[in-house]
């Protein structure tokens, strides 16, 4: 295979992976405008269309989906061997490619950073905060960061933190206005702050459960955000109740700036898992990420 050649079909996988021409060019470091010709010119020299274009978004045709399919092996496949070639060095180094959930990031990869870096200089973490349940083989992520229940069974997965506990919380001036709510029955009484995910738009339905019993809430209020930090801050200026399981809320908690409520009704679960496909070869700079997250996993 010539060079050209090895280079029009690493930019189509790449394109077809990341569903955008403007991210795929980002992580192959050229611009748009450059790689999408470089696809044109393999579409031309095929003689068959690859992808499907609209202003929004980019998906391989059935032509394309065939391609992808029978060129992840090989490009897997040189990495392995590339990555082979680089244990020889005295210390791993590489990329190491990380999709987790917003709220993951900040509260348990973030706090790990500064010493796996200084464990391994020579590896670069390259993380992607994403809330949408993104496949990473397609997406072409080396692990992935999620909530246990939403790791695949054929992935091999690390545990992270230890376990949750949703958490519904309001400031303490917001609890002497409105009261206090006993049960979830009482919230629609109350103004709730609600949470929109943002892969599919969806307001997040509250759960809650207590003993055999469970439920999930449909709750009303002034707000609806999308993201955990604007939630919080809403939460403590007193516009009203908030859920979440985020780290930094829990802090809040801690410090006495909002007011834990309805902990009852809030049981444990398992928390947050490292999770990647099984390969025939890991990589270095990754199996050094992967046994680091082991060591310093809660028990």
């Amino acid at each position: 295979m010539r060079g050209i050649e090895f280079t029009e079909l690493n930019a189509f996988a790449a394109v077809a992976s990341q569903g955008n021409f403007t991210r795929a060019a980002a992580h192959l470091r050229v611009s748009a405008p450059a790689l999408s010709q470089t696809v044109r010119r393999l579409e031309e020299r095929l003689g068959v269309r690859l992808l499907n274009r609209t202003t929004r978004s980019v998906s391989p045709t059935q032509a394309g989906a065939r391609l992808l399919a029978k060129l992840h092996p090989v490009f897997e496949d040189l990495h392995a061997a590339v990555a082979d070639v680089k244990t020889f060095r005295e210390r791993p180094a590489g990329v190491v490619r990380i999709n987790a959930a917003r709220v993951a990031v900040f509260g348990f990869l973030a706090p790990l950073v500064g010493r796996f870096s200084r464990k391994h200089p020579d590896i670069v973490l390259d993380i992607a905060s994403d809330d949408a349940l993104t496949d990473i083989v397609e997406g072409r992520f080396d692990v992935g960061v999620r909530l246990g229940e939403k790791v695949d069974k054929d992935m091999v997965a690390v545990k992270l933190s230890g376990p949750l506990s949703t958490m519904v919380v309001a400031s303490p001036d917001y609890l002497a206005r409105h009261g206090t709510p006993k049960t979830p029955y009482e919230l629609h009484r109350h103004r709730c702050i609600n949470l929109r995910f943002t892969p599919n738009g969806n307001v997040y339905r509250w759960e809650f459960a207590r003993g055999k019993k469970s439920l999930d809430v449909a709750v009303e209020g002034p707000l609806i955000v999308d993201d955990a930090d604007i939630l919080l801050r809403a939460v403590r200026d007193g516009v009203g109740i908030g859920y979440g399981i985020d780290e930094k809320m829990r802090r809040a908690v801690e410090r006495g700036r909002i007011t834990r409520i309805l902990e009852a009704w809030s049981p444990s679960f398992p928390g947050f898992y490292l999770y990647y496909p099984s390969r025939r070869q890991t990589p270095p700079a990754l199996r050094a990420f992967i046994d680091f997250v082991r060591e310093q996993a809660p028990p």
